[in-house]
Formats: C-alpha cells, sequence, structure tokens
C-alpha cells in the first residue's frame, strides 16, 4: 500500500460531499458514509478499551478486530471490494466460544458494568450493533456486504463475552439485573 495520505485539509468536502475511494463523491449523509462511520466509531471505541489494563488475549483478540474493522471500512469506501470473508467469520465464532468456555454459565440477565474495561467492552458492543443496523440495509440492496454485516453481528457477540471475562480478571462480578428493583 504506498498511498498514505499527505495533505488532511483538503476543502473537497466543504459542499456536503466525501469521496469514496474509487473517486466517486457522494453526500456525507449517503448510507454507506454512516455506516462507514458508524463502523469507525466502533474502532475507536475498542481503542478506548484497550487503554484499559486487560489480559494480553484480550488486547491480541481486539487488536486483530481493529484491523478486520479498518478492512470492513475498506469495503464500505470501495464499492465492489470485499475484505470481510468467512475466515474473520470462523475466527470470531472460535474466540467467542474458546473465551465463553472459562466463563461461569449464565442464570441471570447481565447490566453493563462491573470493571471499568468490561463497562467500556459494553459501550462497544451497543456501538458494534448500531453500526450493523446501519450497515443492514446496505447489505440487503447489495449482498456483497452481507458478510460485513453478519461479521458485526458475531463481534457483538464477542464483545458481550469479553466484557464478562474482564469482569473475572479484575475480579469483579457481573452485575445482575434485578427486575422490578428501583434505586
Amino acid at each position: 500500500m504506498g498511498y498514505r495520505l499527505s495533505k488532511i485539509t483538503t476543502r473537497t468536502g466543504d459542499d456536503g460531499t466525501t469521496g469514496l475511494a474509487d473517486g466517486t463523491r457522494v453526500a456525507k449523509d449517503h448510507p454507506r458514509i454512516h455506516a462507514l462511520g458508524e463502523v469507525d466509531e466502533l474502532n475507536s471505541s475498542l481503542g478506548v478499551v484497550l487503554c484499559e489494563p486487560v489480559s494480553a488475549a484480550i488486547h491480541d483478540c481486539l487488536g486483530r478486530v481493529q484491523n478486520d474493522l479498518f478492512d470492513l471500512g475498506g469495503e464500505l469506501a470501495i464499492p465492489g471490494h470485499r475484505a470481510i470473508t468467512d475466515v474473520q467469520l470462523s475466527r470470531l465464532e472460535e474466540e467467542v466460544t474458546a473465551f465463553n468456555a472459562a466463563l461461569p454459565p449464565l442464570k441471570e440477565f447481565i447490566l453493563p458494568g462491573g470493571s471499568r474495561a468490561a463497562a467500556l467492552l459494553h459501550v462497544a458492543r451497543c456501538v458494534c450493533r448500531r453500526a450493523e443496523r446501519a450497515l443492514t440495509p446496505l447489505a440487503r440492496d447489495d449482498g456483497e456486504l452481507a458478510p460485513g454485516a453478519r461479521y458485526l453481528n458475531r463481534l457483538s457477540d464477542l464483545l458481550f463475552v469479553l466484557a464478562r471475562v474482564a469482569n473475572v480478571e479484575a475480579g469483579v462480578p457481573d452485575v445482575l439485573w434485578q427486575p422490578g428493583q428501583h434505586a
């Protein structure tokens, strides 16, 4: 990849449009740009999680996910380009299974919280769900983006499991939902 941004302020977006990587210009509120922004926010949310003291296993896993999300952003920025495949989907499923195997079984619903890292992982999970909702209409209209939408669906599962793992690692119990309890 020899192309790098050398000029950051271009003023080309001052008219309310932005350029896709293939040179096409679209409105900044185009569904493709909206989905791209949601994926970018998700990646940034994971960057915040990685500022927390998490285990090497979580750190390495999220590092791989961040690279995948950048690839997904590339798919959105370059119509027709495909980077997310069954390989990434299978890896996420394997990671969910592996991380979940070390956790006690869930008998109750849990609330977002516990340790700071777990709470941030729950926020990232919510951002992931929003990114999935933004990508779903594009995937429906353009079946080629469907692997990206499935990736985000699996990723939200992984983030839920990692939040529980982060609590275990911090020695903090999951926060159990108590129906009808008002503070």
